[in-house]
């Protein structure tokens, strides 16, 4: 399950790491509003940069840690992270990007600061080659999965915790799988770490009480629903955070008969939007880079993609007027006619029952 690429570029990395100061302390950023493939994997970076090379580090972190499953994900296994509020940059002397890249607009790594590491797997940026090492793997479907291999290869052992939660983020990362190969590194990492995990906390994060806010917010995506041909969509308002756009994004797609979704909503001073697919060969970051342009930041691989606009972008100040405006460009780039877009109505309907009679669903 270890590739041999992993087992080259631990050899690269060992180098690299033994070749800076001891007393030097790392500091392993996550992307802004984490999920679970950033919290399990820079946990795992993390570890390695401890057991392994012996040096002190720890996880910051920018935005909210909103999605009631990723909260739970932190208290259950543990995990220790301090927000970019509590941090004293001086403190740090070494810096490391896990599932986002510098100057992407999406982490609080300040943009002077060149990382000495960088892991990913997605499309790679420039900016990332100006890392002291990166490894960058566009064919996982995690980084997680990256993580682990590294931690493997190493010969550190992986605490249950741990375990847990790169089994969980690589679940949800890949959407059990069906997004990208059923078979290839993701799955065999995932089959040998599954026996290690604590079945009672993964139940726990899989099914976490969630709050009031977030059927306000459901019920306000249900009630915002358009679309166009195969591609649905939802516009939502000011939200409690931002981890429920793409959640909606996901649920969208499994509407019947469409195969991409749209989800945006409004956060403190930006617009954040996600887009989905159920296309194996689409390029949705591609996608998701285009549709924003120059007026926010974006990006993504493969079947799902995210971003987000600056308010003050809005026309005229008018915020639904620019969400309208990012779901006639994305209807465009899927060659779907953006005036065609029209509200979808969730009416009563007739539910046949077993003695044949039918059942009237109250709307």
């Amino acid at each position: 399950m270890i590739t041999e690429a992993t087992r080259e570029r631990l050899a690269v990395l060992s180098a690299f790491v033994e070749s800076k100061p001891t007393r030097g302390r790392w500091l392993v950023m996550t992307h802004d509003n984490p999920d679970p493939d950033a919290l399990a994997a820079s946990a795992a970076l993390t570890l390695l940069l401890r057991r392994a090379f012996g040096r002190r580090a720890e996880i910051g972190y920018g935005g909210i840690i909103g999605r009631a499953e990723n909260r739970e994900m932190v208290r259950a296994l543990g995990i220790d992270l301090v927000h970019v509020r509590g941090l004293n940059w001086r403190s740090y002397q070494h810096f490391a990007l896990v599932d986002t890249q510098p100057r992407t607009g999406n982490n609080q790594l300040p943009p002077e600061q060149q990382p000495d590491l960088v892991f990913d797997h997605h499309p790679q940026r420039k900016a990332s080659y100006q890392a002291g090492f990166s490894d960058i793997r566009r064919g996982y479907g995690a980084t997680a999965t990256l993580l682990a291999e590294y931690l493997l290869a190493a010969g550190v052992p992986i605490p249950r915790t741990i375990a847990t939660g790169l089994v969980y983020a690589i679940r949800t990362e890949t959407q059990d799988f069906s997004r990208g190969p059923s078979e290839g590194p993701d799955k065999e990492v995932y089959d040998a770490l599954l026996p290690h995990a604590d079945k009672g906390r993964l139940a726990r994060i899989l099914y976490p009480r969630l709050p009031l806010g977030y059927y306000r917010d459901l019920q306000c995506a249900l009630a915002n629903l358009e679309g166009v041909g195969t591609l649905v969509i939802s516009h939502l308002d000011r939200l409690e955070q931002p981890d429920i756009v793409p959640e909606i994004a996901d649920l969208l797609l499994r509407m019947e008969g469409k195969t991409w979704s749209l989800c945006t909503g409004l956060y403190q001073d930006r617009v954040y939007l996600s887009i989905r697919t159920s296309n194996p060969r689409a390029e949705a970051g591609s996608i998701m880079r285009r549709l924003l342009g120059k007026r926010g930041k974006g990006g993504g691989h493969g079947m799902i993609a995210g971003g987000w606009v600056p308010i003050e972008k809005a026309p005229g100040g008018d915020v639904r007027a620019l969400q309208r405006q990012l779901a006639a460009r994305l209807a465009r780039a899927l060659k779907k006619n953006p005036e065609r877009i029209e509200p979808l109505r969730l009416e009563p309907g007739a539910v046949p029952l077993a003695n044949g009679r039918l059942a009237i669903v109250a709307g």
